[in-house]
């Protein structure tokens, strides 16, 4: 290959970078206020905060519904949100919230070229391990979203717009939990 050509290539070669280059993310602060401005004009249109648990919950229900009916029907949790819910448990407006977020991220990493498949990880920790970690997490952390009537959009952030005491409650219980939680674990992902 002569200099030319390698110069040419190496243009080329910049050239790509620049174009792939993603661009850098937003301030949190403006992030945090049109978060606040979204969830406001939630809870004025719909009358109900933000929340994401609730739309995994009507899927399982629906799962059980189909996979085992005669369980769903002989079960009071099951008949208690069938009472509560009328219709396809798929119908909830919290379902097409979370289909609409991922539509949204999807489109905002397409904007922000961040879109590829990443596997994170500390530089101390396996892939198993990472693997492991990442589903005992979010089994733990969907019990409790049950347990506190609320993930951490439903119940806390939503919870503060309002100014409820549970609300307040789970997120000291959630960020403390958290930064408890960070010492232990800090050192797989600490170079």
């Amino acid at each position: 290959m002569t200099n030319r050509k390698k110069i040419q290539q190496r243009s080329i070669n910049l050239k790509n970078n620049k174009m792939m280059k993603p661009r850098p993310y937003m301030n949190p602060y403006l992030a945090g206020f049109l978060l606040g401005l979204l969830l406001l004009a939630t809870i004025y249109i719909s009358g109900r905060g933000l929340g994401a648990s609730g739309a995994f919950k009507s899927m399982m229900v629906a799962a059980v519904q189909t996979v085992a009916p005669e369980h769903a029907e002989n079960s009071l949790y099951y008949k208690e949100f069938a009472a509560n819910n009328p219709g396809s448990p798929l119908r909830d407006w919290l379902f097409f919230e979370v289909i609409g977020v991922m539509i949204g991220a999807f489109f905002s990493g397409v904007l922000a070229n961040r879109v590829g498949l990443k596997f994170e990880k500390g530089p101390r920790s396996s892939n198993r391990a990472r693997i492991i970690a990442a589903i005992l997490g979010g089994i733990l952390f969907g019990y409790g979203s049950q347990l506190g009537r609320g993930c951490t959009s439903g119940s806390a952030l939503s919870g503060m717009a309002v100014m409820s005491f549970g609300g307040i409650i789970t997120m000291f219980a959630i960020f403390g939990s958290g930064y408890a939680l960070a010492y232990f674990f800090r050192k797989l992902w600490i170079k």
